[in-house]
Formats: structure tokens, sequence, C-alpha cells
């Protein structure tokens, strides 16, 4: 745990706050809400993931 990637800590953090709003989305019974969080959601982990490729590639992690 020496050295922390704080790209992946932020790219977890903004997962969270989409799964959040998954359930936000669920209690106020709002559709829309539920699958633009999902949409989000696929988003930010795809980002992540594409990130995580990239630096793997380049030998950084």
């Amino acid at each position: 745990m020496k050295n922390i990637k704080w790209i992946f800590v932020l790219y977890s953090l903004a997962a969270l706050l989409a799964m959040a709003g998954i359930g936000l989305a669920v209690g106020l019974r709002s559709v829309l809400g539920i699958f633009a969080a999902i949409l989000v959601l696929c988003l930010i982990m795809g980002m992540g993931f594409k990130k995580k490729k990239e630096m793997r590639e380049a030998g950084l992690l």
C-alpha cells in the first residue's frame, strides 16, 4: 500500500455515488433516474477499466 493510485480512488468514489443514485432513484420510484444512474455507473466503470489497461500497458502498475 505504498503507492496509492489516487485516480482509482476517485473512480471508485464516483462509482459509489452512482450506486447511491440508483438507490435514491428506486426510493423515489423514478424509472428514468434508475436507468440514468445505471448508465452513469457503466460509464464510470468503463473509464476506470480503460485507465487501468492503459497504465498496465505503460508499465505504471
